[in-house]
């Protein structure tokens, strides 16, 4: 029997992750979070000096450095770059321009794209990120396009930020929100879109409960359980 794959897609701070994470927990599939291999790239460019808009000083940069995704004893994705766990780093906001940028190169997607697609080869995965049900694993069995008001999003990420204790204002994650789904939706690789035969799900108003209870009816049905 293959293996099932579940592609979730959607714009910035919809929840994609964290609801994915406890979809996969519940259903006994692998959790692969795209956007964090790009934020891991993203990353190693600002880190190497290298503007994000530099597509052949980014391009370079596949070479130079090494980005690994490994899966802990917890059972949680964490992201290597040049042997470090950099899973924390990734999340900080002037982290989330770079993969922005880095994103939006055609070679850097398709050198990326075949990590992701050996994964969904070799288990059962629920893989969310821009362009998985349209570009990644436009096979999977089941797709599903998230999301939320762009006001709604940015009181979500504001709320996560202000937890980790990054010094930010709501104002500030809002335009941050609104120019990257711009960016994610103008860009000329695989630009954000939902997929032709993906389910729309938005989660605005809902309680973190409420989506997820939401997706998972979606996804049983979706896969016949």
């Amino acid at each position: 029997m293959g293996y099932k794959s579940i592609a979730i897609d959607g714009p910035s701070g919809a929840g994609k992750s964290t609801l994915a994470r406890r979809l996969a927990e519940a259903m006994g599939y692998l959790y692969v979070d795209t956007g964090a291999i790009y934020r891991t790239l993203g990353l190693a460019a600002l880190r190497h000096g290298v503007d994000a808009e530099d597509s052949s000083g980014v391009i370079a940069l596949l070479g130079q450095v090494a980005i690994d995704l490994r899966h802990g004893e917890d059972g949680l994705q964490h992201m290597y770059l040049d042997g470090e766990d950099v899973s924390t780093a990734i999340r900080e906001p002037s982290v989330s321009r770079y993969a922005s940028g880095v994103s939006a190169i055609p070679e850097v997607r398709a050198f990326l794209m075949d990590m992701q697609r050996d994964l969904a080869r070799r288990q059962n995965v629920i893989m969310d990120g821009r362009d998985i049900g349209t570009v990644v694993l436009p096979d999977a069995d089941v797709k599903i396009f998230l999301t939320a008001t762009a006001e709604d999003r940015a009181r979500r990420r504001y709320a996560e930020l202000t937890e980790r204790g990054t010094d930010t204002d709501f104002d500030t994650v809002l335009r941050d929100i609104i120019a990257r789904d711009e960016k994610d939706t103008q860009r000329a690789a695989a630009p954000l879109r939902q997929a032709e035969d993906a389910i729309a799900v938005d989660t605005t108003g809902n309680t973190l409960e409420e989506s997820f209870r939401q997706l998972l009816g979606v996804v049983r049905a979706g896969v016949g359980l």
